[in-house]
């Protein structure tokens, strides 16, 4: 039996992710959360074969929930259901320990299949997914893309595109507004920008940002 565990901020995508789940042979729903801070306290209590984890919770980035599910939980497998396309997440996503990545608008034709292969050990990807990851072996991906930034970078990135104040992204991040501010000098200079205006329309155009 595969024992679920679903973490979205949104009500309504839990209770149609339960419905697609429901009655399925050798899936059962353990739980379900709308907070990030009662993820890893579930976890710690109950033996969970599978989250199916959002990426955006108000309070923490699902990146770093990720993070810490592998870190303290190593045989609990983790899909990944975002509102964001593939192309921009679903790598950071793996490289981070995800079992796989599905976005929402593909959710109900791909959440059992994702399941029982996560379940069983292995790692789930979609055919888009899997053409991606072979083209960028090709190296031939732009430089000047947000793929060249660290995990904190490309946290960072999206805050400032958000306009959030440095300040604010300080406090979130538990970091000093110096280091904040060092942060914003690299990833201008990795992602080739001037300016956070530029930062901006890049990740308006590439869907970055809600």
């Amino acid at each position: 039996m595969i024992k679920v565990y679903i973490a979205d901020d949104h009500q309504l995508i839990r209770e149609g992710l339960k419905k697609i789940l429901k009655g399925e042979d050798g899936i059962t729903i353990a739980g379900d959360t709308g907070s990030a801070d009662e993820i890893l306290p579930f976890l710690g209590s109950n033996e969970i074969n599978v989250v199916v984890l959002d990426l955006n919770f108000p309070d923490r980035n699902g990146l770093e929930i990720l993070k810490d599910i592998k870190s303290l939980h190593p045989d609990t497998a983790v899909l990944i259901l975002s509102m964001h396309p593939e192309e921009h997440y679903a790598v950071r996503a793996l490289k981070a320990g995800a079992s796989g990545y599905l976005t929402k608008e593909s959710a109900s034709e791909e959440l059992l299949r994702a399941i029982r292969k996560a379940g069983a050990g292995g790692k789930y990807l979609s055919a888009t997914l899997a053409e991606k990851l072979a083209f960028d072996l090709d190296a031939t991906l732009g430089k000047a893309s947000h793929q060249v930034l660290s995990d904190r970078e490309f946290e960072v990135m999206v805050l400032i595109a958000k306009g959030k104040p440095q300040n604010e992204i300080a406090g979130d991040l538990n970091l000093s507004p110096s280091t904040v501010n060092t942060y914003r000098g690299r990833i201008l200079e990795k992602m080739g920008f001037k300016s956070n205006a530029e930062l901006v329309q890049y990740a308006v155009k590439n869907k970055l940002i809600e």
